[in-house]
């Protein structure tokens, strides 16, 4: 055995997993989807590293687990820009599904990102917006039946 504490953690997992599937599968499935989509995943993946931690060969490597070394090269001034870049996409999303409601703000989204700050051409930005809209539509308003609030835009025009 490896490691206890690992050990001991994905035993508690399970048990929360396990204690997700319980429940959730006593609820209606639109209830118990989220849940399940969840902890099911969660149990089998935990089952593994539990597996791996009991019986599972030893780590080869002494080192880090993961090397990873950050560009120094990047002045304060820039680095401070991108975030600054980052966060006002983050707020204007935010702002939009308030002002326009979540389904028509992710399309709006996708394409205004792909074609201001990625840089994309205007017909991949269409068509991956475009794309993203039908999978958004068919997976959360036609399968699940999630009803989304209208935007502030909608509810003030009366629609």
């Amino acid at each position: 055995m490896k490691s206890r504490g690992q050990l001991c953690f994905s035993l508690f997992l399970l048990a929360v997993a396990g204690f997700a599937i319980v429940s959730a599968a006593q609820w209606s499935f639109k209830t118990g989807f989220f849940p399940l989509a969840v902890a099911i995943p969660l149990l089998l993946l935990t089952l593994l590293h539990a597996y791996l931690e009991a019986f599972g060969p030893p780590e080869i490597t002494k080192g880090a687990a993961v090397e990873a070394s950050f560009s120094g090269d990047v002045p304060p001034e820039v680095a401070r820009l991108r975030a600054a870049i980052i966060f006002a996409w983050i707020a204007g999303f935010i702002f939009a599904v308030y002002l326009i409601g979540f389904p028509l703000t992710v399309p709006f989204f996708i394409l205004l990102y792909l074609k201001l700050q990625a840089g994309a051409s205007r017909v991949q930005s269409i068509l991956l917006a475009a794309i993203t809209w039908i999978v958004f539509y068919l997976l959360f308003q036609r399968l699940v039946h999630i009803p989304f609030e209208a935007g502030a835009i909608q509810t003030w025009l009366g629609s």
